[in-house]
């Protein structure tokens, strides 16, 4: 007789559909694919680690890179700004020698000339016409000892007017 008990009934038919002695080893390759699963899952997991952490080292220097150039084009736009402020704008045009246009005249169609044409710096003191302060002053911008690049022809005086006209 062998060391194993005999089985009757359904047991034993149960019994038949597993091979004999298939226990044993059939456990090991169970055992052995578990474990490399369980080792997979884990190096897989501290691959994504590593890969999500320098994900995160990139996007930390492009948001730090990003709030730098903010910062540069926000002076850049300040600068700007203050070029081209009226004011700065005229006193670089007074820099350059440049004198207020005046009253524009203007040819129609058929040759005849509508306004009345005067050179740039000498215009008509109308009341419409809003003028800055310093045309209104009596005294003129720049000094006449400084000399223009366009010579003493491109010096001119600025006419008095007597305060009854200025609205003050």
């Amino acid at each position: 007789m062998s060391g194993k008990p005999q089985l009757k009934g359904r047991a034993a038919r149960l019994a038949r559909l597993f091979p004999a002695g298939a226990g044993q080893a059939a456990r090991a390759p169970f055992v052995l694919l578990v474990v490399l699963l369980l080792g997979g899952g884990l190096i897989g997991l501290l691959v994504l680690n590593s890969a999500l952490s320098e994900g995160s080292f990139k996007l930390d220097d492009l948001q730090k890179e990003t709030k730098s150039l903010t910062d540069e084009e926000q002076a850049l736009q300040r600068d700007v700004d203050a070029y081209s402020a009226p004011d700065a704008l005229q006193r670089r045009a007074r820099e350059l020698g440049m004198v207020p246009g005046g009253d524009p005249a203007f040819l129609e169609p058929d040759g005849t000339v509508k306004g009345v044409p005067r050179p740039a710096g000498q215009s008509s003191f109308r009341t419409s016409t809003v003028r800055p302060p310093e045309v209104l002053s009596p005294y003129p911008a720049l000094p006449p000892a400084q000399s223009s690049p366009l010579g003493a022809a491109a010096t001119t005086t600025q006419p008095a007017l007597p305060s009854s006209t200025t609205g003050r």
